[in-house]
């Protein structure tokens, strides 16, 4: 029940004012000088908080009066009909109907609906200027991703068409709920790699179901806000797993760089099967393919190179023109490279020669749209959604972890110190990825080397890749046939020159200066990727990542020294650098145990200052109990310093008998002198005794 004051003269009138008074004031005869009214007419103490306050209720037949001895009437209220349930911290527990009514409410602002469509956000405020910078963008990278599509979905074992299939839907999706404005989004090495790994012999109907059930994982992790999950592929991990499979990637190209043509796609295998097959390298193709590769490479360094004198304020405009040229040329070496070799090879073929390997038919028009398949036949066996889904495993996780991966790198490599919003990026991939599963598409990502491109040609906002999808269009409609004449050294050169810049061995230096312990998950990670599987190396890393963690949580640093009061009592501190919980609760006891009996001589009083200890669980208070119960029985006394207030209802929890604990140094010193003086006594009276 809760009571408030009632005047006896308005009793028997309804309604009735009420006045609360304030609780918990350490002087309520303190007198009142300088208190003032606040806007609602309560009397406010010069804290600023309401002393005296008047209220105005309708009184219920069900509440109670009750007459003191001093004259007044006391009103009690049943707590349970008119305030809300409180849990034992104090706090008011909602109904679950306002929980959900609360939830409803706040993800109906204007602002959460800002934040989950970003495009309401910033289409208010769109113009020409932004128009025209998207507009450069988003052709830019459209004749970026053209080849790079053709050539990703070589990697991934797939027809050609359907890299260009995952390159135009996801465009238009994350335009609307994207938040990173330099995302391009669409097929990556990686993403291709791990397609392939996976496949399992289902072929494009493995992949597109793979494309939704990667999007179905990304959104639901967005929904259930899980993005705390890619915090544990730690930097030497994520590191050790890009190198190996951009090598991967590397080595299924070589084959067409040479010409030949055989199954197998592992990386041992595939240098097996080029040994074996060397003798029958295609002369041309080798040429065609090494050459690709050094012009690639060549073009990469021209867009560094400067026109015009070092002060840009000094340039003319025929200097800036050059320079946006050389840039422009730079940018778009992959389709400049691709379209000349396929220039070189249709003009072979008009003349009746044909000394390259050609890409082949490349079927033209838009995918049907149509739902993922749920299906699907291999041979004289068919397999259901079921079967499909337990076959591919362990990828239906990995794919969206590392498109997860993929994406946020991107943003935060171009965010210039702005937050990114793990979540959005997260819903926004898996909408992408469900989309396009119904256009045949693999799974897709943010790529960071178009990402480049985009934050290069100085994209404003998202529609830059509206323009980019319109680009793939166009192309799928109108320039398929001609894709059939694209030799596909010149793609595995496109793939080549792009992936041996994601082998990151430049790191192991600044990992070896500053941890070299890294090194380990790095190494462990590339070298199981590497010869092994994908999932596999990720796995292997992460796992060693987790042990460490474990091993250093098992065996805290403990600091042991000998320190002296200030009225002349010497006692060990000992310092624990971390919470106490189950792993190290028995070597921390060991150590304090083992300290006391040697450098205390059983005897020398032992503080525990646990000024880093923010948290404890059951087994660290049956540790400290059986800590305590040590020193006890050896009389020798054992004090905590610093202890959080959490932290001591956890150890009072089990009951530890002569359980001494304090806060502050007085306290401490308090302690400590009384534990001197009672020495002190002891040794008076044996002297006595003797």
């Amino acid at each position: 029940m809760t009571k408030y004051k009632l005047n006896n003269d308005t009793l028997n009138q309804s309604p009735i004012t009420l006045t609360s008074y304030l609780v918990g004031q350490d002087n309520p005869d303190k007198e009142n000088a300088g208190n003032t009214k606040n806007s609602e007419g309560d009397t406010v103490t010069n804290g600023g908080l309401p002393k005296e306050r008047k209220i105005s209720l309708q009184v219920p037949a069900n509440c109670k009066c009750s007459e003191k001895s001093n004259g007044s009437t006391v009103l009690s209220i049943p707590e349970e009909k008119f305030f809300h349930q409180r849990n034992t911290s104090g706090t008011i527990k909602p109904t679950v109907k306002e929980w959900i009514k609360q939830k409803t409410k706040s993800s109906c602002t204007k602002k959460m609906l800002h934040k989950r469509i970003p495009i309401l956000a910033w289409l208010p405020q769109y113009n020409s200027e932004k128009a025209v910078s998207d507009l450069v963008a988003g052709v830019t990278v459209g004749l970026t991703v053209i080849p790079q599509a053709i050539a990703y979905s070589n990697v991934a074992g797939l027809p050609p068409q359907v890299g260009l299939y995952s390159s135009f839907l996801a465009c238009f999706i994350y335009a609307i709920f994207g938040s990173c404005k330099d995302s391009a989004i669409g097929p990556t090495a990686i993403a291709a790699l791990l397609s392939r790994e996976n496949s399992h012999g289902f072929g494009v109907d493995g992949a597109v179901l793979l494309c939704f059930l990667t999007g179905c994982v990304e959104f639901l992790m967005g929904v259930l806000q899980l993005g705390f999950i890619i915090d544990f592929v730690s930097g030497p991990v994520s590191v050790g797993f890009s190198s190996a499979a951009a090598i991967i990637i590397a080595t299924t190209q070589v084959k067409d760089v040479l010409g030949l043509s055989y199954p197998g796609g592992k990386f041992l295998q595939v240098w097996e099967q080029i040994f074996e097959h060397i003798g029958e390298t295609r002369l041309w193709d080798c040429i065609l393919g090494f050459s690709c590769m050094a012009v690639l490479f060549l073009l990469r360094k021209v867009k560094d190179l400067q026109v015009g004198p070092d002060d840009i304020k000094q340039r003319t405009n025929v200097h800036i023109f050059f320079g946006k040229l050389i840039w422009l040329i730079s940018t778009a070496r992959n389709i400049i490279v691709v379209v000349f070799c396929a220039v070189l090879a249709y003009v072979f073929e008009i003349h009746g020669v044909q000394p390259f390997v050609l890409t082949g038919y490349v079927k033209p028009g838009l995918p049907s749209f149509a739902l993922p398949p749920f299906s699907t036949q291999v041979g004289n066996n068919t397999y259901n959604f079921i079967d499909m889904a337990s076959t591919l495993g362990t990828a239906v996780f990995v794919v969206p972890l590392f498109a997860i991966l993929e994406n946020i790198a991107l943003a935060k490599a171009f965010s210039n110190g702005k937050t990114i919003d793990a979540t959005q990026e997260m819903l926004a991939i898996g909408i992408c990825n469900i989309a396009s599963s119904f256009v045949s598409s693999m799974p897709v990502t943010g790529a960071l080397s178009r990402g480049a491109v985009n934050n290069a040609s100085g994209v404003k906002t998202t529609f830059g890749g509206i323009y980019t999808g319109i680009i793939v269009i166009a192309s799928l409609h109108f320039f398929t046939p001609y894709f059939f004449y694209i030799p596909k050294a010149s793609l595995a050169a496109v793939i080549i020159a792009a992936v041996v810049f994601m082998v990151e061995f430049h790191v192991i230096k600044p990992i070896w200066r500053t941890k070299k312990s890294d090194l380990i998950p790095a190494c462990a990670t590339f070298l199981s990727c590497l010869f092994f599987r994908l999932e596999l190396g990720i796995v292997i890393g992460i796992g060693i990542n987790v042990i460490s963690l474990l091993y250093a949580s098992a065996r805290p640093s403990v600091n042991v020294e000998k320190v002296t009061s200030t009225f002349g009592c010497e006692y060990l501190l000992i310092t624990p650098d971390r919470s106490l919980v189950f792993p190290s609760v028995e070597y921390v006891r060991a150590v304090v145990s083992k300290a006391g009996v040697k450098q205390g001589s059983s005897s020398t009083p032992v503080v525990i200052d646990a000024r880093h200890i923010q948290g404890a669980d059951f087994t660290a208070a049956k540790g400290v109990k059986s800590l305590i119960e040590d020193f006890v029985k050896r009389k020798q006394p054992i004090l905590f310093y610093n202890l959080k207030p959490s932290v001591i209802s956890i150890f009072q929890g089990v009951q530890p008998r002569d359980f001494v604990y304090c806060q502050t140094y007085i306290e401490l010193n308090e302690l400590l002198k009384k534990y001197t003086n009672n020495v002190a006594v002891i040794n008076v009276n044996n002297r006595d005794h003797s």
